[in-house]
């Protein structure tokens, strides 16, 4: 019996490692790593109770999207 578990075992570490290899493998398609961490947008502010709303919709923010708040 040690001989077939020896054999999984080896077969389980070589799927194992083949599994990290294709993690490690980049295309030519991927989007390149930026080198410095990237900044995430940030509004200017939060918008006022009659002010139009960001969605588009036309309507007043506290009617729309506000309403939740």
């Amino acid at each position: 019996m040690s001989g077939s578990d020896d054999k999984l075992s080896k077969r389980y570490e070589q799927r194992q490692e083949n599994k990290r290899r294709e993690s490690l493998v980049v295309s030519e398609d991927d989007a390149p790593i930026p080198d410095a961490p990237v900044e995430q947008a940030r509004s200017e502010g939060q918008p006022g109770r009659n002010d139009p709303c960001s969605c588009g919709s036309g309507k007043k923010f506290k009617k729309c999207c506000g309403k939740a708040s």
